[in-house]
C-alpha cells in the first residue's frame, strides 16, 4: 500500500506547522491561536504534536496554569520568528521581479482612511497586482500595530504609536493637526476659553491613542472642562457636539471622515497648535519595495483628496494640513 501524505510528513518540519506554533505562542493558549488561524483546535493540536515529534523536544508546558512555553518552546519561538521572516522576505524578493504576482495582502487602516481613501487605494492597488486579494482591517494605531507584529497583517497605518517594537519600518504619508469643532454659537465672540471650560466636552474613548495625544497636551496648558461622553468614532463625536451643544478636539481627516457638511463649527484650537504623523507600517526588509509604493499611492490620493477639500472647507489650516515626504524611519 502506498503510504499516505500524512505518513510521508511524520517527523518532518513543516512551515505550516511553525506557523502554528507561531500563531499560538503569541496568542497565548491553543483555543486563541486556533481562532486566529481559523482552525479548529484539534487540528492545531495535532500540528503542535507532530512539530514536537519532527523536533524531539516538547515545546509547550500542557500542565502549566496559566499557557506556558518550556524553555525549548522559548528558543524555538525567537528562532521560528527569524525563518518565517526570513522566507516572507524572500517571498517578497520574488514579488518584486515581478509585482503581479502578488497573491494577497491584508491591510489594516485607521477609521479616519475608510470612506474618502479605502476605496480609491483599493481600486489603484487592484490595477498594480491583478491577481491579489486584499483584506481590509479597521481599528486603533496599537491594535494595527499588534496585528503587524503578530503577522495577521501585512502593511498596516498608524499614528503617533509610543515605544514602538523592533524591527518595524515606517513611511510618513501625513501631518494630521488638532482642531477645535463645537456647535453653533459656543465659540463666537471672546475669551473663548473661557466658555470651552464651561461646556460639556465630548472625548474619544481613552483607549485610542489620538485621545491620550488629546488629553496630554490639554495637560500641558493647565486646561480642564467637564465631560461624561466618551466616544468612539468621529461620525459619533460630530453628532453628539451638535446634540449636546457642546465641543471637542478632533483632525481635519477625522472631521471629513464623519461626512462633516458645516453641521459643526470649526476652527484652530485656541492654543498651541499640535499634530499628528499618520505612517504607513510593516515588518522590517519583508515587502521590500511594495510599503513605499503603497506610502505614494496613499500621499496622492490623500492629497488629491481629503487635504484639497480640507484646505477648501477649512482655509485657515493651510499647510498644517499636509502630505509628508517619503522619509523612510526605522526602529
Amino acid at each position: 500500500m502506498a503510504p499516505s501524505r500524512d505518513d510521508t510528513m511524520e517527523g518532518r518540519l513543516t512551515l505550516r506547522a511553525m506557523e502554528v506554533f507561531a500563531a499560538v505562542a503569541d496568542a497565548g493558549s491553543l483555543s486563541a491561536g486556533a481562532r486566529r488561524l481559523g482552525a479548529a483546535v484539534s487540528t492545531v493540536s495535532q500540528q503542535l504534536s507532530g512539530l514536537e515529534h519532527a523536533l524531539g523536544v516538547e515545546l509547550i508546558d500542557r500542565a502549566a496554569r496559566p499557557f506556558a512555553l518550556t524553555p525549548a518552546g522559548r528558543l524555538f519561538q525567537t528562532r521560528s520568528a527569524q525563518i518565517l521572516d526570513d522566507i516572507a522576505k524572500t517571498r517578497a524578493a520574488l514579488a518584486a521581479l515581478d509585482l503581479a504576482a502578488v497573491r494577497s495582502l491584508t491591510l489594516g487602516l485607521l477609521e479616519d482612511l475608510e470612506g474618502d481613501v479605502l476605496p480609491e487605494l483599493l481600486v489603484r492597488l487592484s490595477r498594480t497586482f491583478p491577481r491579489c486579494a486584499f483584506t481590509v482591517e479597521t481599528g486603533y494605531s496599537h491594535r494595527n500595530i499588534e496585528a503587524l507584529e503578530r503577522r495577521q497583517a501585512d502593511l498596516v497605518v498608524a499614528s503617533d504609536v509610543s515605544d514602538l517594537p523592533d524591527g518595524i519600518e515606517r513611511h510618513r504619508i501625513l501631518r494630521d493637526p488638532l482642531i477645535l469643532i463645537a456647535a453653533e454659537g459656543v465659540i463666537d465672540g471672546d475669551d473663548i476659553l473661557a466658555r470651552l471650560a464651561n461646556t460639556e466636552m465630548i472625548r474619544f474613548n481613552r483607549a485610542q491613542p489620538i485621545a491620550r495625544m488629546i488629553e496630554a497636551h490639554l495637560r500641558r496648558h493647565r486646561f480642564a472642562a467637564p465631560g461624561r461622553f466618551e466616544v468612539e468614532t468621529n461620525h459619533a463625536m460630530t453628532a453628539m457636539v451638535e446634540r449636546t451643544g457642546g465641543w471637542a478636539i478632533t483632525t481635519p481627516l477625522g472631521l471629513l471622515s464623519a461626512e462633516w457638511a458645516g453641521r459643526v463649527e470649526a476652527r484652530p484650537l485656541p492654543f498651541q497648535a499640535q499634530a499628528r504623523t499618520l505612517y504607513v507600517c510593516t515588518r522590517r526588509c519583508v515587502l521590500g519595495t511594495l510599503p513605499a509604493a503603497v506610502s505614494t499611492v496613499l500621499r496622492q490620493i490623500l492629497a488629491d483628496g481629503s487635504v484639497r477639500r480640507g484646505r477648501d472647507l477649512m482655509p485657515w489650516l493651510g499647510d498644517t494640513f499636509r502630505v509628508l515626504d517619503g522619509e523612510k524611519v526605522e526602529t
